[in-house]
């Protein structure tokens, strides 16, 4: 089963992804914050990781940043989730080695598809 790693700070948008991919046959990892993120990868070793930006302790684009020094990690897709879609932020996002980017609010339905896409165009889709 794929694995996906969600890191998020806030709960209610945390559960609502999570039920989401799970309803649609995902197994799913939990982070509350960035620094947490880079401790769970390295434990469960995620098909993908799905990040938000703003974050406490350590920020998604800090915690992404860390986690391509990863050997184990470097080629899992990093996937951005922000309501902030500045040409500036998502430029960050992928210097930082982040895959794709997400802007909130998303529908289910198509964070599912975005997250099937870039599964398949990374070899990750079980």
């Amino acid at each position: 089963m794929t694995k996906i790693l969600v890191a998020e700070d806030e709960r209610d948008i945390r559960d609502l992804i999570a039920f989401t991919l799970r309803f649609a046959g995902f197994e799913v990892e939990l982070a509350m914050n960035g620094q947490e993120a880079v401790e769970k990868a390295m434990q469960v070793k995620p098909d993908l990781i799905l990040m938000d930006v703003r974050m406490p302790k350590q920020t998604g684009y800090e915690a992404c940043r860390v986690l391509k020094t990863r050997e184990a990690l470097v080629a899992v897709p990093v996937v951005f989730l922000s309501a902030k879609g500045q040409e500036s932020e998502i430029s960050k996002g992928m210097s930082v080695g982040g895959t794709d980017y997400i802007l909130k609010p998303f529908a289910p339905d198509d964070l599912i598809k975005q997250v099937r896409r870039i599964l398949a165009e990374h070899g990750n889709l079980a």
